[in-house]
This record gives C-alpha cells, sequence and structure tokens, in this order.
C-alpha cells in the first residue's frame, strides 16, 4: 500500500468513524440529559461496558489481533483465505455462544467485579437487570469484528467503519421512543444493544458476501490453522485481559463516588473522538499493511508507512490533546450540561477530561506501535508491557482514591499508557531499520508541538475573554464555535507556515476521494 493509499484507507475509517462519534454525541447528550449522573444512567453505563469489555478482550483484541496478519499474508501469498476464514468464524460462534450462556446465569458476580460499590445499592439490581439483556450483543459484535477484520485485510473499509453507526442510531431512536411512549429509558436503552449487534453483523456480513467471503457458521473444526491462530492469539488475549482491568480498576474505583461513573464515561466519549477518528484509524489500516509487506520482505515500505502513520496521528492528536487540557469545561458545559446534568456535574466531567487529554496521544500511539509487534506475529513483548502497565495503574488509581477521589481513575489511566508508549517504543528498537524514524517524521515532529503551543495559547486568551458570554444559554453556543474556530485556524496556519502539517499529502487523498 503507497503512502497515499495508506492515508486514503485512514481517511475512509476516520470519516466514518467521526460520524460514529458525532452521533454518539448525540447519545450521550440525550441520555445525561434524562438521567443525568443518576442511578439508572450509572446502571446503564456499567451493564453496556460488560459485554464491551469481553468483546474487547475476545474480538477486537486477541482473536482479530491474531487472525488479521494470518489471514492477510493467506491473501498475499494466494493460499486459501476463505477455508481459514470460515474456521476462525464458527470457532469463534462457538466460543462466544457458551459465554453468553455463562454470563446470563452468573451477571450478579460480573456486575460486582465491574463496579462493587454497587453492592446493596438500587444501582445494583438495575445493573443486573440491564446487564442480561445487553450481554448478548457480544456475540453478534464480536463476529462483525472479525467480518471487519477481514474486509480491512482485502482493503475494503467503508462497510465496517461505517458499521458503528448503527449502533448509535438505534440508542437515539430507543430515546426517542421511550421519551414518547413513556417507555423506562433504561429498559429500552439495554434492548437497544443486542438490536444494534444483529443490525452491525448484518451489515458487515453482505459486504463480506459481496468480497467473495460469505461465511455461515458451522461445525468448528480445529485444524493446523486455528491451532497456530489460537497460539499466537492466547498471549494477545492475555494482554486484553490485562486492558480490561485497567478499564475495571477505574470503574470500580469510580463506583465508590456517586456520580463518577457518569463523569468518566462522559469525558471518556470527548477524549475518545480523536482516539477513534485517528488512533482507531491508523490501527486499522495499518496492521494489514505491515503484514502484506513483511510477507512480501518489503522493509523500506513497510517502515515508510510506519513513519507516515505516526506522523498524521501526531499531527492531528496533539492539537486535539492541547485543546482538551485548555478548554474541558467549556466543551463539557457546552455539549452536556442541559436537563438533569447540572454545573456540578460540568466541573467534575471536566477536571477528568483535561486528564485524559494529557494521556491522549499516548493512547493513539500505542495504536501506532502495537501493529509492528502483530504484524510480525509477536503478541508476547505487548502482553507483558501491558501487564506492568497495569501494575503501575492500579497502584496509582487505588493509592490517590483516597486523596483524589474519582480522579485518580483518570490519572492512572493515562499514566499506564505513557508507560506502556515507552515499552513499545523500547521494545521495537530490536526490529532494526524497519521501525527507524525518518527525517521528515522528526522535521514535521517538532513543528507541530510549536503549533500547538501557539493554538493553545491563543485558546487559553480566547476563553477567558469569552468567558461572560458561556455563561448565557442562547450566547454559550456561538463562544463554543468561535473557539473551535480559533483552535482550527491558528493550529493549521501555524503548522502549515512552519512545515509541520502534510497539506500536499491530504489534498492528494481528498483529490483520490473525489
Amino acid at each position: 500500500m503507497k503512502p497515499i493509499r495508506l492515508m486514503s484507507g485512514i481517511f475512509t475509517v476516520g470519516v466514518w468513524t467521526l460520524a460514529s462519534r458525532v452521533l454518539g454525541f448525540v447519545r450521550d447528550i440525550l441520555i445525561v440529559a434524562f438521567l443525568g449522573s443518576g442511578p439508572v444512567a450509572e446502571a446503564f453505563f456499567i451493564a453496556f461496558s460488560l459485554p464491551n469489555v469481553f468483546r474487547r478482550f475476545f474480538a477486537e483484541g486477541a482473536f482479530n489481533m491474531a487472525f488479521v496478519p494470518l489471514f492477510s499474508k493467506k491473501l498475499e501469498g494466494g493460499e486459501d483465505a476463505k477455508t481459514f476464514a470460515q474456521d476462525a468464524f464458527s470457532g469463534l460462534a462457538a466460543i462466544l455462544i457458551v459465554l453468553t450462556v455463562i454470563a446470563l446465569f452468573a451477571m450478579p458476580w460480573l456486575v460486582l467485579a465491574m463496579a462493587s460499590g454497587f453492592a446493596a445499592d438500587q444501582r445494583f439490581v438495575l445493573a443486573v437487570d440491564f446487564g442480561r439483556i445487553a450481554f448478548p450483543y457480544i456475540l453478534f459484535i464480536s463476529l462483525a469484528a472479525l467480518l471487519s477484520g477481514l474486509l480491512n485485510a482485502t482493503g475494503r473499509f467503508a462497510a465496517a467503519a461505517a458499521a458503528p453507526l448503527l449502533l448509535n442510531v438505534l440508542f437515539i431512536a430507543a430515546i426517542t421512543l421511550a421519551a414518547r411512549m413513556g417507555w423506562p429509558l433504561g429498559t429500552s436503552l439495554a434492548w437497544a444493544v443486542p438490536l444494534a449487534g444483529i443490525a452491525q453483523l448484518a451489515l458487515v456480513w453482505v459486504a463480506a458476501a459481496r468480497a467473495g467471503f460469505r461465511l455461515t457458521l458451522s461445525r468448528p473444526r480445529l485444524t493446523p490453522d486455528l491451532k497456530r491462530l489460537a497460539i499466537i492469539a492466547a498471549p494477545a488475549a492475555l494482554a486484553g485481559g490485562v486492558v480490561q482491568i485497567n478499564l475495571l480498576i477505574g470503574r470500580q474505583v469510580a463506583s465508590f463516588f456517586d456520580g463518577a461513573i457518569v463523569w468518566l464515561n462522559v469525558a471518556d466519549r470527548l477524549y475518545q473522538l480523536p482516539l477513534g477518528v485517528v488512533g482507531i484509524a491508523i490501527g486499522v489500516v495499518l496492521l494489514p499493511d505491515l503484514a502484506r509487506r513483511l510477507r512480501a520482505e518489503d522493509t523500506v515500505g513497510g517502515r515508510d508507512a510506519f513513519n507516515r502513520a505516526a506522523e498524521i496521528s501526531l499531527a492531528l492528536t496533539l492539537p486535539a490533546a492541547v485543546a482538551l487540557c485548555v478548554i474541558p469545561a467549556p466543551l463539557i458545559g457546552v455539549l452536556f450540561q442541559r436537563g438533569a446534568f447540572d454545573a456540578a456535574d460540568t466541573a467534575a466531567t471536566a477536571a477528568a477530561l483535561a486528564i485524559y487529554g494529557l494521556g491522549l496521544p499516548a493512547f493513539v500511539l500505542q495504536k501506532v506501535l502495537q501493529p509492528l509487534f502483530y504484524a510480525r506475529e509477536n503478541t508476547r513483548a505487548p502482553f507483558y508491557y501491558a501487564l506492568c502497565a497495569m501494575v503501575v495503574n492500579a497502584v496509582l488509581a487505588v493509592g490517590l482514591a483516597a486523596v483524589l477521589g474519582y480522579l485518580a481513575a483518570a490519572i492512572g489511566t493515562t499514566i499506564a499508557a505513557w508507560v506502556m508508549v515507552f515499552q513499545l517504543w523500547r521494545g521495537s528498537r530490536a526490529m532494526g531499520e524497519a521501525v527507524k524514524l525518518d527525517a521528515r517524521l522528526v522535521f514535521r515532529t517538532g513543528r507541530i508541538l510549536v503549533a500547538c503551543t501557539i493554538m493553545g495559547l491563543l485558546l487559553y486568551i480566547a476563553a477567558l475573554w469569552l468567558a461572560p458570554a458561556f455563561a448565557i444559554a442562547n450566547w454559550r453556543y456561538l463562544a463554543l464555535a468561535v473557539l473551535v474556530a480559533i483552535g482550527i485556524v491558528s493550529y493549521f496556519t501555524a503548522a502549515h507556515l512552519l512545515g509541520g502539517l502534510p497539506l500536499g499529502d491530504i489534498r492528494q487523498v481528498l483529490r483520490r476521494k473525489r
């Protein structure tokens, strides 16, 4: 994949992911407007997180990180990739069906494992009920994730990137119908979860069938290829488990502070926007590309792909991180403060968002560095790195909770993310020329940092100047729009004048899209 094709794929995934995240904002704005940071909202967020924890563990984490390189190499080598995909699809489905049945019976214990602060609380009963409705989502979304990996490996990014839109569309529909029909909002949202999973699976299944990979459920069989897949996936599964333990630690800490689960979830929604648009898009496109280049022994091309992915991720992520740190309160206040979500909720959420903003570049750089290992079928090293990061997160989140409250969870997550990046970078040095930083990346990164500093100073001054407007209901939207415009114009102008932003490459990508 040439650099412009690489950027074109990132652009495709990024645009669809941006659309999904915007709808996700609308979804969360409606949820907190109706439910605030009360018990129903907290119970639903925990219930919804349960299938997502296992989904990242089985599908997007372990299984896909092992499946995509193997599948890509079979495609590159002209081997029977379809049979391999069919066996993987059936094997994953069998595991997930068993897991779902067990989880439905064990739901009370799963809720306590996720949020023990709910014990002897009305939130516990609600979370168990919502969890049993929502958990089957893991079956559908994990199979959809496998098909998405298949499509990405063949260079077809649109359907897989568009699928998450359906989740948010159905959430918004559920909220609207519940409000009009008088249905319980928490229950309506819970039922929307598995329905969205079915819709997402249907979309990518049709796309895969049109691409020549019509996969069906069949009796699973343990072939040599699946044994190899399992051997590679096992360390990745452990690494995925460590990452989910990190999330669990944060939620456990938050569950002991009323409203904190909602505050952290809303802050997570904002920093996940640039992470999803840039970081996830780069990871999705880069992994199969690196795997194909390794098969073709194209070291120069692989190094160039890595450097260009790092370049565009820093160019788009660093200014977002600065903005989240400098103007968190205006962002949260304008986007979420309405209905049951009040000024106190805004202040608490903004504090967490600023901390997450400090970790945003680390979250994205992980998406750039991890494919270097997974493309080489090395899933052991990332596991050991994740284990170390987990220990750091646990010590900070639990140790600081008595002093800093729920913010300890955000601090632990952010520092652990940077620890993970440092380990990935140090471990990649053994790969030699394949991951050497080129002069263009080093040059542009320095200019990007200067441009971000200029933008941050201007945003800080503008926020102080516009502070009175944010206190007026009818003016706060315009005030935020002005802030956003100042940030965009100042950053892109400074970066372009300093030579830090690859505008020529971006124009080429846009021309390809037209």
